[in-house]
């Protein structure tokens, strides 16, 4: 595991040392915890852009619409056998 050194606001520390004690925790876990949550919540919300923006592309949409044909009639084709 590597070391990463970083400064906080005086505020921001203090709420941090007084939560890890609450918790029981050690103030670096929960840093831990909190950015690896704040990074899933990026990755979900780039993911969400991308799908709203190939909403809106035809093309993107001409080939889903394709797709999806192609999957009702393989599904159609193996319950008829």
């Amino acid at each position: 595991m590597a070391t990463f050194t970083s400064s906080l606001p005086d505020a921001l520390l203090e709420k941090l040392s007084t939560l890890a004690k609450e918790l029981k925790l050690p103030k670096n876990r929960l840093i831990e915890n909190a950015l690896e949550l704040y990074l899933e919540q990026i990755e979900k919300a780039s993911y969400i852009k991308s799908y709203q923006q190939a909403a809106t592309d035809k093309d993107i949409l001409v080939v889903a619409e394709e797709g999806m044909q192609d999957y009702f009639n393989t599904v159609n084709n193996a319950d008829s056998k």
